[in-house]
């Protein structure tokens, strides 16, 4: 099974989480490292479930990108009010 990891930059390096699994968390100061951590934090969590006989999560997470456009169309709002 994949499951998502979500990583996102912290104030003193990296932290990370997966959506289908709640409570499986990891932090570290790189994002290399946050990514090891998490791995073997699901191990870990899916070894415990296991252990207490309790359902697996089925992984339903997924993630897209959306691109934003960089090129302004009429100018800004900011520019636009000067000009009134």
């Amino acid at each position: 099974m994949k499951y998502l990891i979500v990583i996102e930059k912290a104030r003193n390096g990296f932290s990370a989480y997966s959506p289908d699994l709640p409570g499986c968390v990891a932090a570290a100061k790189t994002r290399l490292g946050v990514e090891r951590l998490m791995k073997s934090a699901i191990s870990i969590h899916l070894e415990g479930l296991r252990a207490e006989r309790r359902r697996i999560p089925v992984p339903r997470s997924s993630a897209s990108y959306w691109e934003a456009p960089t090129k302004r169309i009429g100018g800004s709002a900011r520019a636009r009010s000067r000009r009134a």
